[in-house]
């Protein structure tokens, strides 16, 4: 689809018409008596119908995640308007996206940080595979005063399903699938337990979930032994090649191990506690990238690369950890709920990636070892503590209010390693080292101390108009501590010992405001107004001062402007209404809003060394609408459709955005998302067989072209919009289901974002070319999935 523009008000008719997605559908269910039912969310702090809730909330329930095969954050965002989430194949953090407030480009790892994500109650960054899930909230525009730091864009919840104390239940599931362009086959295997331990008293929940992915990207020119075979060798003799270079295909391969348990304690009518603890394991065998249509005619393989194979020199496997430990006690008091959230949560990361292309670009001089190749190894830790207090009134009469407090500590660690395989003894030996062949080291420990009292008021001025007024007072610390060092040009480093810290700290202090008002019309419509604001912490980049005089010799430090970074706040103004029609059987729901971005936070590097850090770069604006719709027709057929418009630009100029004197000016269009995202779904039910139910169900997502850098500066480029589609069909009996399915029906190819520019292939727009442009091979893009076809089945029990 090379353009996608299809107007507001024809985008409203066309949801009138064909009704629904499972976005405001995915909060819904639908009853016997062909009616929508509305299930309750609880994003407001209070459990409520989605429909009588005055704000942007999609809620995507347990059916509708099954119904569309939705399995990750990924997937989620294509149903939500205005949520964007650029599929990165998992092996690297998609950008999180609402709206369109982004300055990153839509490189590598270059996630905003604008949407916070939820575990429960409690704040965990992590793209969670959706097993035993009862439903997951989105929460669209800044959500600063409830939910505090990181919610500029939003928030995401994923709600788990909660043990039930009067039953014992399960399930077991099993997912058997193949992907076109891999040879291997997939799966995903589950079971789910509960059962009460002391009859509507104490029960236990556990879940546990094995999901196999297999890659489709073929590495085609790995390096046999790095430092050892030539990644270079004449590509018109295939001896050469084969001597050097051996071909690793399916690399991408993904696999997620998930795990839950829970227990719950109604310890009588007034007290409910859940403890709860949380594991996921993500590993991956490398990047879904490919050098398809990217390499310069100067480039020895250009021609040689096909739509799914990377020319990485060697493989770049990722693992991921994350678990979480949570309590949440309810108790009622009577005239209120006291809420008590306490996390404690742990995350490990490990790491490699070809560095070879980067460390050209440094020192043209590597290439004189015709065996070199740069390899990284990154790992990083992250613990964390949260607590949240809050009481929310009980009381039926005019006024209610909500009060809390909320604490976090955070405590992080990085170690970033470059080495050059082959290279020390390749210059003659003697040069001391912590470990032979280290070309590059970053060492980094930072404290983040967070803490706030926040609350909320509301009043019913009428039966029919009610106010609300919230805040949020914070503060918070952060001491950063890092060092660099580069053994191979210093010469002189021989431990750990004598890296250079540097230590940075910053703190701030601040408040936030909410006002909304919301009319219930004799009709049932809701039209409400809101007015909030959000924001993110600053911090330092903690790393050292450049000095007066530079040395000679490679040197990693900071500017003055490049040492730290200003929080950033947005504020939202936003209109909508919800209605219900025909008797309950359609829904459509629209907001316009309009969002001010100031001293927005962007991913920058420094001049010396190209160290990675965050900059600020001014202001920018975000004004567009949102619509989802839902509807049952005839006796058998239900239909959804959402649309999204948002126009992200910035509204100063940004003279240093890409480096010094090189920047961006009022207007440029923000990159990576769309400006028009289009979801539609056809849902059509039958009973067969006396007492089993068919149901198949088609959806189609769309999205317009995304710009990989502001204003399609600094030789960015332009993706084009494309639609995937996918159908399936399943049979469900009295404790059973099974299910036949297609993604990407169509087997549509395209790219979802890009990793660096067309620079480092020597096809610069700007003069601005690489190095050995020959060399090149770090400018590649990320592809959608290929058709994926597959049978699940589930069998569900009772004791």
């Amino acid at each position: 689809m090379k353009q996608f523009k299809p107007s507001i008000i024809a985008c409203a008719i066309a949801a009138q018409f064909f009704t629904a997605h499972h976005t405001v559908a995915a909060e819904q269910q639908i009853t016997a008596n062909k009616e929508i039912e509305t299930i309750e969310v609880t994003a407001t702090r209070r459990s409520g119908s989605i429909q009588d809730a005055p704000l942007n909330i999609t809620a995507l329930d347990g059916d509708v995640i099954s119904d569309q095969n939705i399995g990750n954050l990924e997937d989620v965002a294509r149903w939500v308007p205005g949520l964007t989430i650029s599929d990165q194949g998992g092996r690297e953090g998609s950008p999180i996206i609402v709206r369109g407030l982004n300055t990153n480009s839509s490189d590598r790892g270059s996630d905003g940080g604008t949407v916070a994500t939820y575990v429960g109650e409690i704040p965990l960054n992590i793209s969670l595979r959706l097993t035993d899930i009862d439903r997951m909230e989105v929460l669209i525009g800044p959500q600063g005063t409830l939910y505090g730091a990181g919610t500029l864009g939003g928030a995401i919840r994923y709600l788990l399903k909660q043990p039930q104390l009067d039953i014992t239940e399960g399930s077991v599931s099993g997912d058997i699938f193949s992907i076109n362009e891999s040879d291997d086959t997939g799966g995903e295997f589950g079971a789910v337990f509960n059962t009460p331990l002391i009859d509507d008293v104490l029960a236990v929940r556990a879940s546990l979930n094995y999901y196999n992915k297999p890659g489709y990207i073929d590495y085609k020119y790995a390096v046999q032994e790095p430092g050892v075979s030539n990644p270079n060798p004449d590509f018109t003799n295939q001896n050469d090649i084969d001597n050097n270079l051996r071909r690793v295909n399916d690399a991408n391969d993904e696999k997620i191990t998930t795990g839950r348990l829970s227990v719950r304690w109604q310890a009588n009518e007034n007290v409910d506690a859940t403890l709860n603890y949380f594991y996921q394991k993500q590993e991956h065998g490398g990047n879904s990238t490919t050098q398809y249509n990217t390499l310069a005619d100067s480039s020895a393989l250009k021609g040689t690369i096909g739509r799914y194979e990377n020319a990485a020199r060697v493989l770049e496997p990722g693992e991921q950890e994350n678990d979480l430990l949570s309590l949440e006690v309810k108790a009622d008091l009577g005239f209120a709920e006291l809420v008590s959230a306490s996390g404690w949560s742990s995350y490990e990361q490990s790491g490699q990636r070809d560095q070879t292309d980067l460390l050209y670009d440094i020192w043209t001089g590597y290439a004189d070892f015709p065996a070199f190749v740069g390899q990284t190894l990154d790992t990083a830790d992250r613990d964390n503590f949260t607590q949240e207090l809050r009481l929310v009134s009980n009381s039926d009469n005019a006024l209610n209010w909500i009060v809390g407090v909320y604490y976090n500590k955070q405590d992080n660690f990085s170690d970033d390693r470059e080495y050059t395989p082959g290279l020390t003894e390749f210059w003659g030996g003697g040069i001391p080292n912590v470990q032979e062949d280290l070309e590059y080291i970053v060492i980094s420990n930072s404290k983040i101390k967070e803490q706030a009292v926040f609350g909320e008021v509301g009043y019913s001025l009428t039966e029919q108009l009610d106010v609300t007024l919230g805040a949020r007072l914070y503060e918070y610390d952060i001491s950063t501590n890092s060092g660099s060092a580069t053994p191979l040009y210093s010469g002189d480093f021989s431990s750990l010992d004598q890296l250079e810290m540097e230590n940075v700290s910053a703190n701030d202090s601040g408040n936030l405001f909410k006002f909304n008002a919301n009319y219930k019309f004799e009709s049932g419509m809701l039209a409400y107004f809101t007015v909030s604001e959000g924001f993110r912490i600053g911090g330092g980049n903690g790393i050292a001062p450049c000095p007066d005089v530079l040395p000679e010799q490679q040197i990693v430090c900071a500017l003055a402007n490049e040492e730290d970074y200003e929080p950033d706040t947005t504020v939202n103004y936003e209109l909508g209404f919800k209605s219900s029609w025909f008797k309950n059987s359609l829904h459509f729901n629209a907001a316009l809003f309009n969002v001010d971005w100031k001293d927005a936070q962007v991913g920058s590097s420094t001049v010396n060394g190209q160290e990675l850090i965050t900059a600020n770069a001014g202001s920018a604006n975000s004004k567009g609408v949102e619509i989802s719709s839902r509807a049952i027709f005839a006796d058998n057929w239900t239909a959804y459709a959402t649309y999204a418009y948002a126009k992200a630009e910035l509204t100063e100029d940004a003279p240093d955005l890409f480096g010094i004197n090189n920047g961006a000016v009022n207007g440029d269009r923000l990159p990576g998302a769309p400006e028009h995202q289009f979801s539609f779904g056809l849902r059509y039910e039958q009973d067969i067989m006396d007492d089993k139910l068919l149901s198949v169900n088609y959806g189609m997502t769309a999205q317009s072209d995304v710009i990989t850098k502001v204003g399609l500066r600094d030789d960015a480029e332009t993706l084009a919009g494309y639609s995937l589609s996918n159908l399936s069909a399943r049979i469900t009996g009295d404790m059973w289901s099974a299910t036949i399915y297609v993604d990407n029906l169509f087997d549509k190819y395209a790219f979802t974002s890009v990793r660096r520019d067309k620079s480092w292939a020597g096809m610069s727009q700007t003069g601005d070319n690489k190095a050995l442009p020959e060399l090149q091979r770090v400018y590649a893009h990320y592809t959608t999935t290929p058709r994926t076809i597959g049978m699940k089945f589930t069998y569900n029990f009772e004791l």
